[in-house]
């Protein structure tokens, strides 16, 4: 008999010792998203998006790639608002 049979999802990822990176990866995918949509709403490029960011396409493409994990709240609060959005974090 499977011992995950009927059980929760979170509680695997956690016995695998992955839960945080999986959440964490979860929620920048999430983010990127959103920001993409932002972006696509907007008519903004990734080249006039870095331009507002002064910053490089590169460095640009790091931050919104969804598998970059390690991006900081600063810079989260820089993006929003260079999409015109604001970002909200919560504690849920």
């Amino acid at each position: 008999m499977n011992k995950y049979s009927g059980g929760d999802f979170d509680e695997f990822l956690d016995e695998q010792g992955i839960l945080e990176e999986v959440t964490a990866r979860a929620h920048k995918r999430l983010l990127a998203l959103q920001l993409a949509e932002a972006m696509k709403s907007s008519k903004t490029s990734k080249t006039q998006l870095a331009e507002r960011l002064q910053t490089s396409r590169s460095q640009l493409d790091r931050l919104l790639d969804p598998d970059n994990t390690t991006i900081t709240l600063e810079s989260l609060e820089r993006l929003a608002r260079a999409v015109g959005k604001q970002l909200r974090v919560e504690l849920a």
